[in-house]
């Protein structure tokens, strides 16, 4: 078959797009069937968002307890600590929380961008909180379609996908705690999809400024060749430093040299809602494993699988599987994920629904199992069994059951790795000339 010609952008990481000339491959990917969602759902899309927003409002202020808002009160509380300087990693909120008084655990940079807060009714910021990860969310999914080039990827879908991520385990606790990782995975999308390398650099340094996990996503740079944007980024959190060093003075020090490796401060390392490694492992030993044999193999694993799937799908071409690649491979590196860090698993689902493997053996067993997963809430199940939060050690098959989403995202990047490079040789124009 001839093939057909047009112009395609690319961004060269410091200066402007260029164009190059490239053939459109008509052989294979347009023939896939498209992993659509069904006909009537997306025919009722306002409706059903509607419906799914409503339901959320609903169980947050009529259900006891819908939503208690620790996180966001941390957030508050800690940024209204800067009115007392020298105080902000002494705070704690532990009005809900008598288990375990909750401090501030974030870059002093959050505590700046969150200062305007405490000046409003705690209400009125938790109510505007809610509407901000709703709208956000969207943003998310119109971001992961635009990522695809999604044919399919119209503004219905993009409701349906919207109101079901609502429901979801990640975000769930995210609504229920007032999280701020739907924004950041929303920033850290959008740094991807643009091809400027100062506003990527710009989004994703700020991300880290606020919360350090973002910071996984240089990688992402690195690996695209990118470098403008990875070192912008790079620049840009250093700059986050230095600001919040001179308004909130040793209190950066203090955080960036003694409490930054204290996972502990962070929070129960065993619990069933820490989805990582270190987590995982943790259970399984009934002891706090650290960055021990264990849990350094169970990353070396990760790394390399997560290498030959990005190798796979052909690096950066794939916008939407590489970021999500990276991200997954940070969530099981760090010490800890809490469940509501797993945001990710959305735009991952989008992907195996309309990406560019959607058609081949083994997307459909994924895309419905990790739906199931995060729809019912494994680890959430798994925390009461539990009998507190503290307790690392319990029976074997709770402690195995605990590694669920560590066991789906091995099993993920396995699968992207071996269907990977079957799937770009189909996509090989054919070699007969034209007539």
């Amino acid at each position: 078959m001839c093939g057909i010609y047009s112009t395609v952008t690319d961004s060269t990481g410091f200066g402007d797009p260029v164009s190059r000339v490239g053939r459109i491959d008509t052989s294979t990917d347009a023939a896939a069937p498209a992993a659509r969602l069904p006909s009537r759902l997306v025919a009722a899309a306002p409706v059903l968002l509607v419906l799914s927003v409503a339901a959320r409002l609903a169980w947050t202020y009529l259900v006891p307890n819908g939503a208690n808002f620790v996180d966001l009160h941390v957030y508050v509380g800690g940024a209204a600590a800067l009115d007392e300087p020298g105080t902000l990693y002494d705070f704690v909120y532990a009005d809900q929380t008598p288990d375990f008084p909750l401090p501030f655990t974030y870059p002093p940079f959050a505590a700046v961008v969150f200062y305007p807060l405490h000046l409003l009714p705690f209400g009125l910021v938790a109510l505007a909180w809610q509407l901000g990860i709703i709208a956000a969310l969207y943003g998310v999914v119109r971001l992961s379609q635009r990522l695809l080039d999604d044919a399919g990827g119209e503004r219905r879908t993009a409701m349906v996908w919207t109101a079901v991520g609502i429901w979801l385990e990640p975000l769930r606790s995210t609504f229920d705690y007032g999280q701020v990782n739907v924004a950041l995975v929303l920033a850290v999308l959008a740094a991807v999809h643009s091809t400027r390398w100062w506003w990527s650099g710009l989004l994703v340094g700020l991300a880290a400024g606020i919360k350090l996990t973002p910071a996984v996503s240089g990688l992402y740079f690195v690996g695209a060749r990118r470098w403008g944007a990875a070192v912008f980024s790079a620049a840009v959190f250093f700059a986050t430093v230095a600001l919040s060093a001179v308004v909130v003075g040793d209190q950066a020090r203090r955080y960036f040299t003694e409490l930054l490796g204290d996972a502990g401060r962070v929070g129960p390392i065993g619990t069933s809602f820490n989805q990582s490694w270190r987590g995982g492992v943790s259970r399984i030993l009934g002891h706090d494993a650290g960055y021990g044999p264990v849990v350094l193999a169970g990353i070396v694993v990760t790394a390399a699988l997560a290498v030959l799937a990005w190798r796979a799908i052909g690096g950066s071409s794939d916008r939407l599987g590489a970021i999500v690649i990276v991200q997954l491979f940070g969530l099981l590196l760090s010490p800890i994920s809490w469940t509501h860090h797993w945001v990710w698993v959305l735009p991952l689902m989008i992907w195996l629904w309309h990406g560019p493997l959607r058609a081949h053996a083994g997307a459909r067993v994924l895309r419905w199992a990790w739906l199931a997963l995060t729809l019912v809430g494994v680890p959430w199940l798994l925390s009461f069994a539990q009998p507190t939060i503290w307790q690392i050690g319990r029976p074997w098959y709770l402690a195995w059951a605990g590694l669920i989403y560590i066991v789906a995202t091995l099993a993920t990047l396995g699968w992207v790795a071996a269907t990977g490079p079957a799937f770009r040789r189909s996509r090989v124009p054919s070699a007969r000339p034209c007539p």
